[in-house]
């Protein structure tokens, strides 16, 4: 599908400054971000101006709200609504006004970038939102109801705010767009197919970040690496990675297939859901509310979908949170095994994400199981959880990093590429 273009305008003699915005909407959280990119892109990924975090699931009902700047200024509140629009402006005024101001007026941002979870098929690169993009995130929030829903609510606050700025969608299933047909095509009739009933994966924003930034940090060609990616979050993803390209993934149609995760099952017997329809008279929108919802850690533990509660409540004797834990670590190494065997081969395994960045226990886990690789962690440095750092011994046979996701630092770029690719004008 093509890409309605944009580029900056800039008067001879000055220097091309960009002022980005950019709007993650996750199924649980809502990160946003305003960076400054000069003349050419920096090497390593660049500090926000201003970032802003709200997350949705400390208390029912509350917004949490935190904002601080590159100056150190933080700003810390609580919204009693689950209103994600209100919450988005409320927050971006923090740009303009108070003591996290840093721009006088919206008219100072060139562009803004959204990370849109599902593109379908026909959004495989970054895209200037128009009405038919608008359209298309809509209809495809049926395969990503957790997300492309509050994707566009961030998209129209935006442009309430900011009406003559451009918005740029940034698609995280288009890294795995190009997946083999072998590793993309669900075993049902091939009509499914034919209908768009295919594994689209997702997370790939950040798994291509990931992949990259290893090469950059070992020192070695992307093209000579296999890796394995473990996106781990409230959502959870894999992604095979050879050539510089994904080849197998662990999500699928929708974001709800592969690991264990924070309120999510996964993947599980499809005759579990049709043993439900038929004898607990179960609907589809129960079904989605407990697959989605109601499950993964979550549904285990009875307690929470955050790895950090769990843990203290292991902590405590708790045994359910320990089955959780358990059942986490053996979905992700399954499915780390199968991720193995579709490369032939391993050269690194990066952990990213809020727990795969944050969890020593996990880390040190799940790579016991991968032992017989030649895989040997190094304790120490596991237990301090260093960003963007190796977490082996000198002699491991595989490489083990975590990597600090940067999805809006990439959506950064990608806006910045965009704006001079191409002819749709705007003054700077």
């Amino acid at each position: 599908m093509g890409k309605t273009r944009l580029r900056l305008v800039i008067g001879s003699g000055v220097k091309a400054r960009m002022k980005i915005l950019v709007l993650n909407a996750g199924s649980s959280s809502q990160k946003s971000c305003l960076y400054q990119i000069d003349e050419e892109l920096p090497d390593n990924p660049a500090s926000p101006l201003w970032e802003a975090k709200v997350d949705w699931t400390q208390h029912q009902g509350m917004a949490e709200i935190k904002v601080k700047t590159s100056e150190g200024t933080v700003l810390e509140e609580e919204l009693q609504t689950n209103n994600r629009p209100e919450v988005i402006s409320h927050m971006l005024d923090t740009l303009t006004q108070g003591k996290t101001q840093v721009i006088d007026e919206y008219a100072a941002i060139n562009v803004v970038g959204h990370r849109v979870v599902h593109g379908g098929q026909g959004y495989r690169e970054p895209t200037v939102i128009k009405p038919e993009v608008k359209d298309a995130i809509l209809r495809l929030a049926i395969f990503a109801p957790a997300h492309n829903p509050a994707n566009l609510e961030g998209i129209e606050a935006t442009q309430q705010l900011l009406p003559n700025v451009p918005q740029v969608a940034v698609f995280d299933t288009a890294f795995h767009s190009q997946i083999p047909l072998r590793a993309a095509v669900y075993p049902g009739p091939y009509e499914w197919f034919e209908q768009g009933i295919r594994r689209y994966g997702f997370h790939g924003i950040n798994h291509q970040y990931c992949a990259q930034r290893t090469a950059q940090l070992l020192n070695k060609d992307l093209a000579s690496l296999r890796l394995i990616t473990c996106h781990l979050g409230n959502g959870c993803s894999l992604a095979a990675i050879q050539d510089g390209k994904s080849i197998d993934t662990t999500m699928g149609f929708t974001p709800l297939e592969g690991l264990m995760m924070g309120t999510r099952s996964g993947s599980v017997d499809p005759g579990i859901l049709i043993y439900l329809l038929r004898e607990q008279e179960m609907d589809a929108d129960k079904l989605d509310q407990i697959l989605n919802r109601a499950s993964g850690l979550k549904g285990i533990s009875g307690l929470s979908g955050d790895m950090r509660q769990i843990k203290s409540e292991i902590d405590q004797g708790n045994q359910r949170a320990q089955l959780a834990f358990d059942m986490f670590v053996h979905s992700l190494c399954r499915n780390i095994g199968a991720m193995l065997a579709t490369l032939g081969g391993l050269d690194a395994l990066i952990f990213t994400g809020g727990i795969g960045e944050n969890s020593a226990a996990l880390r040190a886990a799940a790579c016991k199981q991968f032992e017989f690789l030649g895989l040997k962690l190094d304790l120490d440095k596991n237990a301090q959880s260093p960003v963007d750092q190796e977490i082996t011994t000198s002699d491991s046979a595989v490489r083990v990093l975590i990597l600090q996701a940067q999805e809006d630092w990439v959506i950064a770029k990608e806006c910045w590429k965009l704006s001079r690719e191409t002819d749709f004008r705007q003054s700077s």
